[in-house]
């Protein structure tokens, strides 16, 4: 079983920085895409960015310029490094994992979720 543990995270003015962690633990072989979504109170979880393999990132349009995801695939982590900060960034940020490979097969996998606040 593959577990996503996420930190980071917390209440930041606007304009400010914030980073996040995402780690997954358990016998894993690859993974073929990590990446973070957003969910606020209300809406749909949607997707802010992604890793996929051959070092291929993709954004969403809010984020473009202002957000910098990474992965250390040696460490089987992602980060998320958040500038310029703004309200309505304010949201649950939640860690993927999509298509890990284990001794017992393929799976996709979500983190706990992180809270960031961002106040005006």
């Amino acid at each position: 079983q593959v577990q996503l543990v996420e930190s980071g995270g917390g209440l930041v003015q606007a304009g400010g920085s914030l980073r996040l962690s995402c780690s997954a633990s358990g016998s894993i072989f690859s993974i073929a895409a990590m990446g973070w979504y957003c969910q606020s109170p209300g809406q749909q979880r949607e997707l802010v960015t992604m890793s996929r393999s051959l070092g291929r990132t993709e954004y969403a349009d809010s984020v473009k310029g202002r957000f910098t995801i990474s992965r250390d695939n040696s460490k089987n982590t992602v980060y998320l490094q958040m500038n310029n900060l703004k309200p309505e960034d304010t949201a649950v940020y939640y860690c993927n994992a999509d298509r890990v490979a284990t001794p017992k097969g393929v799976f996709g996998s979500w983190g706990q979720g992180a809270q960031v606040t961002v106040s005006s």
